[in-house]
């Protein structure tokens, strides 16, 4: 939804009721087997994950700014999508070990463990930001429209180590734009609404 906004795309934003099971139906199954969100269709073509879906929308409809957005530059894309790879396979699942262990009621706050890992993915971050003013390039990409959203998150679980400069730097930069304000910052006090109700 944040990248909609800056590419000002005209869409229909669909809820699903995941409690009421509505991405079990079989309509929603035939479209998408994974029965995720985000999901998105455009026309008849379907693409799940919104890491996937951020690549496809800059490509297809980011007009002059495709090329800054998801570059076409063999090293450049490639770093782009390492980050993007770093963010499904080191934070998100970071992050998600402890919000579904409060989500079961297994923990009242991150085990020492989880802690670390989501510290190694604040370093790691941090280090790559050393070398450039955005995760992947001194411009925004869509590797930093998907990091925000998982880093703002993340943060509400396991702060933000204030020595972690360039981390703390880039986080703030982000949350000063008006597609974040406007598409992540609903989402992320329900989020930290939840997270306060289960954390002592």
């Amino acid at each position: 939804m944040m990248l909609a906004e800056i590419l000002q795309l005209k869409h229909e934003a669909v809820d699903v009721n995941l409690m009421a099971g509505e991405h079990l139906t079989p309509e929603y199954l035939e479209k998408n087997p994974l029965h995720t969100i985000p999901f998105l269709e455009d026309g008849d073509f379907y693409v799940t994950d919104s890491h996937a879906i951020n690549t496809y929308l800059a490509s297809k409809y980011g007009g002059a700014q495709s090329e800054k957005l998801y570059p076409t530059d063999f090293k450049v894309r490639a770093t782009v999508d390492s980050r993007l790879f770093f963010d499904v396979s080191v934070v998100s699942p970071a992050s998600s070990a402890i919000t579904v262990a409060l989500f079961n009621g297994e923990i009242t706050s991150p085990t020492k463990q989880q802690t670390e890992k989501l510290n190694f993915a604040y370093e790691v971050l941090d280090k790559y930001l050393q070398k450039t003013k955005f995760a992947a390039a001194d411009h925004l990409t869509v590797a930093d429209i998907s990091l925000a959203a998982s880093i703002s998150s993340a943060s509400l679980l396991v702060p933000i180590d204030q020595k972690y400069t360039k981390l703390t730097a880039w986080l703030n930069t982000i949350q000063q734009e008006d597609w974040y304000k406007k598409k992540n910052v609903p989402g992320l006090e329900v989020y930290k609404a939840f997270v306060s109700s289960k954390l002592k």
